[in-house]
């Protein structure tokens, strides 16, 4: 997947450079980071200790998005729960020094996790510099509290923004978008001069596509400063094949991203980017099998966040064997092989890395 350098992300790289670890853990960091550059120069299917992580503290949640996995086949057979706080905190030694990014998020609201305060407060002991989001929904109760007391603790705090009025709630089932967009406000207000930005992430599917640039005009007036576009993948939605994807080739999804981005220019406060849909598909297009692995909220590892199920495929628990051990399993490592081969694991079939057709799209975005 390709990043683009926008500003949020050249904010974040700097911050992280300013805060790197100190001491003799500044040596364990960039020991680490020579050696999984070695690894990969010689074809190495062994990971070193990864940079990112995404840690699910829980997979429940207070609405049913018709964008969302855990609302199909996969996601009504799997075991749900809370992160356990104790196992967090492992997790956490167990990655640094060598951690860059840790997301604590998953397929559920991660505000309804209660030791959300004692987790950030456990990762910030670690380091001021280890880049830390969450994604949120914005309609809990008291969503607008918690995120006062986080906003000088985090570094993203990223809301689900899947159209405006009555399309945010045919998408967003079980949603209020009078409360969604009241809490937001709150959220942009108590977050303004303080550490954590906020930005809108945008699921396109064929219900709201025609509502992007009322999102980023919602944004400019609430003070989001970011929105990002996801194409919907299929990948574990049983409800849909890979003829979904043939939406996004039309004139008219492409026609609104024009929009989208017109109206990002004649505002000037919203920096648009959308999720990389100019490359060519392919299992090489996914980073994942390398990094920002995704650790469920009972401990399973699992290949990625978008079929994050362990009873399709994992590598073990980490709670039991330990996050190395897991990473670099015989099984994960077979796994990467394929890579290597740009062969498609049955897992990864209909994920729009491998399954969506290059998009050509007639104005240039930052790819997120």
């Amino acid at each position: 997947m390709a990043f683009g350098w926008n500003k949020r992300r050249l904010r974040k790289a700097y911050h992280r450079v300013r805060h790197l670890p100190r001491g003799l853990d500044f040596f364990r960091y960039t020991g680490n980071k020579a050696r999984g550059a070695y690894l990969r120069s010689v074809g190495s299917t062994k990971v070193a200790h990864p940079s990112s992580v995404m840690l699910e503290v829980t997979n429940h949640c207070n609405l049913k998005c018709i964008t969302c996995p855990r609302e199909y086949q996969y996601g009504e057979e799997m075991a749900k729960g809370f992160m356990p706080i104790d196992q967090l905190k492992r997790m956490v030694d167990q990655v640094y020094p060598y951690v860059d990014s840790i997301g604590l998020t998953g397929l559920g609201e991660t505000l309804m996790y209660k030791q959300m305060d004692e987790a950030v407060d456990y990762i910030r002991s670690k380091s001021q510099g280890i880049i830390t989001t969450i994604s949120i929904n914005a309609h809990l109760p008291k969503c607008v509290e918690i995120a006062g007391r986080l906003v000088d603790k985090l570094d993203t705090i990223q809301i689900s923004m899947d159209g405006v009025g009555d399309v945010y709630e045919q998408v967003r089932l079980r949603s209020d978008y009078n409360t969604f967009f009241e809490n937001t406000k709150a959220i942009c207000e108590v977050a303004r001069g303080k550490r954590a930005e906020v930005m809108f992430n945008f699921v396109a599917v064929k219900e709201n596509y025609h509502t992007m640039a009322e999102v980023v005009e919602a944004a400019s007036q609430l003070g989001v400063d970011y929105v990002n576009v996801t194409p919907f993948n299929v990948a574990s939605v049983t409800a849909h094949d890979i003829s979904y994807y043939d939406f996004f080739q039309t004139k008219a999804f492409k026609d609104e991203v024009v929009r989208a981005k017109e109206t990002a220019d004649r505002l000037g406060n919203v920096e648009l980017s959308i999720w990389d849909v100019k490359s060519q598909p392919g299992f090489q297009k996914c980073h994942l099998p390398w990094g920002h692995f995704y650790i469920s909220w009972d401990g399973w590892m699992t290949p990625c966040c978008a079929k994050p199920f362990p009873k399709e495929l994992n590598f073990g628990n980490v709670f039991e064997e330990g996050l190395m051990t897991c990473l670099n399993k015989p099984e994960y490592r077979q796994f990467r092989q394929l890579w290597y081969e740009n062969k498609t694991p049955e897992f990864c079939r209909k994920c729009h890395m491998v399954d969506m057709p290059a998009v050509d799209l007639p104005v240039e975005l930052p790819m997120n």
